[in-house]
């Protein structure tokens, strides 16, 4: 969950690295940090906060190098201190790394090093791994190659690397387990740029290397790059090309990244849904669908895997693929799946759905299904990410690069293909007839032009968030497909302002929640599907009764529960199917404009890292 970025060549090295953490840093900002070597001489400077104030003690004699790592860190092992800071130094400063992910046995190898005689400036796992790098070198009278193969060797756990030592002035040694490392190739194959994802590095280069685990390379100024596993044993690779807008990476007229992302949303669910569609008829397909098809006509269900916010996609996709095509469902947390021992049989199809590609949880969730024969398929938003290439199939959501680390228009894209899925799982197995697909895929056409819609209500919806900065807690309730939506509505509303929020199923309500309703409660209602029309005003009625105050999202049109409502968010009328991409759109500007006008950092909000790439 932290931001790595290095280079090697003939270029100044530390105006690359800066730029490369200020765009790395939604993946953490506790701290950040730089090495640069040059002249025999490894030079470390770190700073607790943003990248903004590392630059204030970086100084400017340290501009000259051409070879660099820097790292942008949220904190696991120990607290957000300099200390803690990375990049860290071996204890005889010869070495210097960086890390994303977490050693699992640090404290055992610590041990060991300890009663060496290494010491221990730290309270991370990730200086451990560099004295064990410089112990092996030492012991072994070995290269920094090797040594840090011997030390990896010894490691449990996750890692992104980049070593370097003024040893071997000339190199730059990285790796990779379980979190995302890339490799860009510069002019010629003679410089290279390290970083965690595209994002840093697309503005000098757009080819890229991408490691697998348990895979290092060697990068020297000049030569090509190698790629060999932990143990020596060369590896082939594949340079990928990639075409990134640089205007995806940057706010323009915006004042956030997570506005801007909200806004993008007529053409990043158009992208999404157009990609997929075919244009002469109304079929969908995916690549390698017609393989898939037999997989899906096979399958005795469906487990969906995922966390956070493609958690919710995912129980919205239950609906879906229930009422659609009629193949059983089953929603799990990532985290929860890959430790219960589940029981999956090679006639299941297990879907992982994931912004990044590389969580790790739902990563791990995956590899256990494949190891059990099941049939993989990833929805996710990253090319060429881990996940994308460890799944038999993979659906892609071309929602752009997302910055914000509250998901908006990831997650709309997430449902937009899960939609399309259910639609064509229905088709194939006979059970959806085409009257009806050929109804919902022309509602679906046409939901980018009204999410464009619902954006205009955006002024409205500030307005009515500005009643409820003093609040201490809110209760989002939904039923049926708007129930998910009902806890995404709720996660925004705790991410970005720190009120808390829960969502609830609203027939649920009067288990318990119910207790909690006064006029110091207010609660969100989403109201917008016919088939439970007077369940929900029925629920509306009994908060009122309770003196609660009632914000509530309805069809354009509605009556009656808006006339009950205090406050009414409105989105155009669709299928019932189809409602939770254009619900979302008025729930994340609440939760937006509210945490603005707390004064918040709605683009990195506190604790929270966007790629959880770490348990």
């Amino acid at each position: 969950m932290c931001g790595i970025v290095g280079y090697i060549g003939n270029r100044k090295a530390y105006p690359i690295l800066i730029e490369g953490l200020r765009r790395l840093e939604y993946r953490g900002y506790d701290s950040a940090g730089i090495a640069l070597l040059a002249d025999n001489e490894l030079e470390v400077y770190k700073q607790v906060g943003k990248v903004a104030d590392l630059e204030v003690v970086v100084p400017d004699t340290e501009h000259r190098q051409t070879l660099g790592v820097a790292h942008t860190r949220w904190a696991t092992h120990g607290e957000a201190t300099t200390d803690n800071a990375h990049p860290h130094y071996s204890f005889s400063k010869d070495i210097a790394v960086v890390h994303n992910g977490i050693i699992e046995n640090y404290m055992m190898i610590k041990r060991r090093l300890l009663d060496a005689g290494y010491k221990f400036r730290s309270e991370t796992d990730t200086e451990v791994i560099v004295n064990l790098i410089e112990s092996e070198r030492k012991q072994g009278k070995v290269s920094l190659e090797l040594a840090v193969n011997k030390a990896l060797q010894q490691v449990h756990g996750a890692y992104a690397l980049a070593v370097l030592s003024k040893s071997e002035p000339e190199k730059m040694i990285v790796a990779r387990k379980g979190s995302p490392l890339a490799i860009g190739l510069g002019v010629e194959n003679k410089e290279f740029f390290v970083a965690s994802d595209a994002i840093p590095i697309v503005e000098y280069t757009q080819d890229l290397i991408y490691l697998n685990d348990n895979e290092v390379a060697v990068l020297e100024r000049g030569k090509k790059v190698e790629v060999k596993d932990i143990y020596g044993k060369v590896k082939n690779y594949k340079i990928k090309h990639i075409d990134l807008d640089m205007n995806m990476v940057t706010k323009g007229e915006y004042e956030h990244f997570m506005l801007k992302e909200i806004f993008e949303q007529p053409n990043t669910i158009a992208n999404t849904i157009f990609s997929h569609l075919s244009d002469n008829d109304d079929r969908i397909y995916f690549e390698g669908l017609e393989e898939l098809k037999k997989q899906l006509s096979k399958a005795r269900r469906i487990i969906i895997v995922a966390c956070g916010t493609s958690w919710h996609s995912g129980l919205i996709g239950e609906y879906l693929i229930e009422e659609l095509a009629r193949v059983p469902v089953e929603v799990e947390y990532a985290s929860e799946f890959r430790y219960r021992n589940p029981i999956v049989r090679e006639d299941d199809i297990v879907l992982a759905i994931s912004q990044s590609g590389e969580t790790a949880d739902t990563l791990a969730a995956l590899r256990y299904s494949k190891e059990q024969g099941a049939t993989t398929f990833a929805v996710c938003n990253v090319y060429g990410s881990s996940m994308a290439r460890e799944c038999d199939f993979t659906a892609y959501t071309y929602a752009g690069v997302e910055i914000g680390v509250a998901s908006t228009k990831a997650f709309t894209a997430q449902v937009a293909v899960l939609t399309m899925l259910a639609i064509a799982m229905g088709v194939e197995n006979n059970i959806l007839d085409d009257n009806r697909a050929v109804a919902l895929i022309t509602e679906l056409r046409h939901i980018p032009e009204l999410v464009e819609k619902t954006l205009q209500t955006d002024k409205a919806i500030e307005k009515i968030a500005k009643e409820f900065l003093d609040v201490n807690s809110f209760l989002y309730l939904g039923r049926g497909i708007n129930f998910p939506i009902a806890l995404e509505g709720a996660l925004k509303l705790k991410e970005i302002s720190y009120i808390h929020a829960e969502g609830y199923p609203a027939a649920e309500m009067k288990h318990g929640p119910i207790a909690m309703i006064d006029e110091s409660l207010p609660t969100l209602i989403v109201g917008t599907n016919e088939a439970f029309y007077e369940k929900i005003v029925s629920n509306a009625q009994e908060v009122k009764a309770r003196k609660g105050t009632i914000v509530a999202v309805v069809n354009e049109g509605d009556t009656e529960l808006a006339a009950m409502a205090d406050y009414v968010l409105t989105v155009p009328k669709v299928d019932e199917l189809l409602q939770p991409i254009l619900v979302a759109i008025p729930l994340h500007l609440f939760s937006y404009h509210i945490a603005v006008m707390k004064g918040c950092n709605v683009d990195q909000p506190r604790n929270l890292a966007k790629s959880v790439t770490v348990e």
